[in-house]
């Protein structure tokens, strides 16, 4: 489990393939502290496991379903990217709660001053505008946003500065393509609501009949 507070950008050494699968290596330095074989960590939003450790870099596995739900098959070397160990019990929640599964991409419409903040509107497929309201979570590359307005078909969301200084987005340019992991309340929700509950069923003559009520 995440926050959506990135605590260092890291950069792609290098991302290496062998038919379906790769194994990317970023260079960071504060994110290491503590960190092990086999623990997770969220690069651009999305939850790998440490397979390799150096010094001043770490290692991890993409399988097929990552390299197809999200955007890091198309890093390339010195390539910027968002990382977040993952959340010790007890920690301080600052974000919202992010498990590093991501939805779907998004793509970056226009980035728009307005002052010191930085306005940033992403299109967003059906299945993921669906879940969607204005002021509610969006994990954005990893980035715990909070969404301004919508559309059908895109959200907006307003960076202040010092987010805009510590991590990637501001970065890339229009057309960029982005992680998105919607609010995980937002889905259980929906999945409680459309869950079929029995009808009451009400006392009948029929009822009573058919067990030996009525002579």
């Amino acid at each position: 489990m995440f926050t959506g507070l990135v605590e260092e950008i890291g950069e792609v050494l290098s991302l290496k393939m062998s038919g379906s699968e790769g194994r990317l290596r970023i260079g960071a330095s504060k994110v290491l502290e503590g960190l092990g074989l086999g623990h997770s960590i969220a690069v651009n939003g999305a939850c790998l496991t440490v397979a390799e450790l150096g010094p001043s870099s770490f290692t991890a596995s993409l399988m097929p379903e990552t390299l197809h739900r999200t955007n890091l098959g198309r890093l390339r070397p010195r390539s910027p990217v968002n990382l977040e160990r993952a959340l010790a019990l007890g920690g301080r929640l600052g974000g919202h709660l992010v498990q590093g599964h991501i939805d779907g991409l998004g793509q970056v419409r226009s980035m728009i001053p307005e002052g010191e903040a930085l306005v940033v509107t992403i299109s967003a497929p059906p299945e993921i505008m669906r879940y969607v309201v204005p002021q509610g979570f969006i994990a954005v590359d990893g980035v715990s946003l909070t969404v301004v307005e919508r559309d059908e078909a895109s959200f907006t969301v307003s960076l202040v500065a010092y987010t805009q200084e510590h991590i990637t987005l501001p970065r890339q340019g229009i057309g960029y393509m982005v992680n998105l992991e919607v609010d995980i309340l937002a889905k259980y929700v929906e999945s409680l609501l459309g869950q079929e509950r029995p009808a009451r069923q009400g006392l009948s003559r029929e009822f009573l009949a058919e067990h030996g009520f009525l002579g």
